[in-house]
């Protein structure tokens, strides 16, 4: 079960609510891989991070071409 999923079905009980987020309340992350998603899908696996893209890898094979990037071989 997710924290979405348990926290929705005691949303009408503000007591079990208030124990519930003070000991399984998601942590707010500072680093890591899922602090910068991609910009376009909201991915968190595969993101390009060099020169502040922060396109996953499939969405910048897509945009590549309108970002001024070229395929070498």
């Amino acid at each position: 079960m997710t924290f979405e999923n348990a926290k929705k079905q005691i949303e009408n009980k503000p007591v079990k609510l208030a124990r519930f987020m003070k000991f399984n309340k998601p942590k707010d992350r500072k680093f890591g891989r899922n602090v910068k998603p991609c910009r376009r899908c909201g991915k968190t696996e595969g993101v390009i991070h060099k020169y502040g893209l922060c396109y996953c890898r499939q969405c910048f094979r897509e945009k590549a071409r309108e970002l001024g990037f070229e395929k070498f071989e």
